[in-house]
């Protein structure tokens, strides 16, 4: 189901538990104008129409141990479905890599990597990017300071 198929009560409630999650049914229920019957089961079938895929809590990366995150390009020796498939099993196996786009452009791959340290992310490098299979070069930039967090989608 695509956006433009909801509703503002919708629109509404995805944007209110993408802002907190953790609110309760009756709150939301109100904020929407709905009766909290009616919202529960709107949840529900925006969950089924797979605009939400889970409820989870935002971490803050300092407090927990990684205050450094570096954007690594990668790019392949191969763009074979073969080789894509093999790099990406690889890249879900490393839990430090936060996220992994493939991408269009100069580089192949965009990771995001989160570490305890310098030190920390040169293991990382060392020890598990650079044995990535198929990997022709990597390019790592480290982000000095969030400027815009992400906090959701527009709805």
């Amino acid at each position: 189901m695509k956006l433009d198929k909801f509703d503002k009560i919708d629109k509404k409630l995805l944007s209110m538990l993408q802002e907190d999650s953790r609110q309760p049914l009756s709150v939301l229920a109100d904020k929407a104008g709905l009766s909290t019957s009616a919202c529960h089961r709107r949840i529900k079938l925006l969950e089924q129409a797979g605009a939400i895929l889970g409820f989870g809590a935002t971490l803050d990366r300092h407090v927990i141990g990684y205050p450094m995150e570096f954007f690594v390009e990668v790019s392949l020796t191969r763009l074979s479905e073969g080789e894509l498939e093999e790099f990406e099993k690889a890249v879900d196996g490393i839990p430090e890599i936060l996220q992994c786009h493939l991408m269009s452009g100069q580089a192949d791959y965009m990771l995001r990597i989160a570490a305890r340290s310098t030190r920390h992310y040169e293991e990382i490098h060392r020890n598990r990017l650079s044995r990535l299979p198929n990997v022709a070069r990597i390019q790592s930039s480290l982000a000095l300071r969030t400027v815009k967090a992400w906090t959701g989608y527009p709805v």
